[in-house]
């Protein structure tokens, strides 16, 4: 039986390609899952391939680095594939381990190690330009609930003798929001003034 494996890292990516080529590929059961590699979540859906297979099964899937985020997760999972009599074909073709010699051993391995490479990569060029932005002075992550204006604002109101509580209902936000974005107005205002 062909069983395939999909898996994107986020919620926002979409696993319709992976899907339509491993359908293609005539598998009969396929394993889904929006996951990080290294997550837990991802752990648990490849136990529930691995519970599943059985002895002659081929597990299928369109990249190698499909199976996790670490070389050492991708070769416990490719172990645990073969531990239960299956095999593991990469659509890819830089793998099918139907063939147990030598060169499909060495295979895997390298192929690991170029998956890793790769994380690897990204990580130090997203660090990169992570740095780089701060540098220029944009800002990173999600955008402040409320706007420089609306700030300004909540602080006049406090500063009117406004509870915290109130404020939160008044904008529409937490009363963490209400403190941090205090904390934001009061060390822009300390910034401005040693300029």
């Amino acid at each position: 039986m062909k069983v395939g494996f999909a898996r994107v890292s986020t919620q926002e990516q979409d696993l319709n390609v992976q899907l339509s080529k491993l359908n293609e590929f005539g598998c009969e059961k396929i394993f889904q899952g929006k996951q990080s590699g290294a997550s837990i979540k991802n752990e648990e859906k490849l136990k529930e391939l691995i519970d599943f297979i059985r002895e002659g099964d081929e597990v299928i899937v369109t990249r190698l680095d499909r199976l996790g985020r670490s070389l050492k997760s991708i070769l416990d999972s490719i172990d645990s594939i073969h531990n239960k009599g299956a095999c593991l074909n990469i659509i890819d073709g830089s793998l099918n381990t139907s063939n147990d010699n030598p060169f499909s051993n060495a295979m895997i391995n390298l192929c690991g190690v170029f998956a890793q490479l790769e994380r690897d990569l990204i990580k130090v060029r997203t660090a990169e330009g992570r740095e780089e932005a701060k540098a220029k002075g944009k800002h990173l992550g999600r955008s402040p609930a409320l706007s420089d204006e609306q700030a300004k604002e909540l602080l006049k109101d406090k500063l009117n003798g406004e509870s915290i509580a109130s404020l939160a209902r008044k904008y529409d936000v937490g009363r963490p929001t209400v403190h941090r974005t205090l904390e934001r107005v009061a060390k822009n205002a300390t910034k401005r003034e040693g300029q």
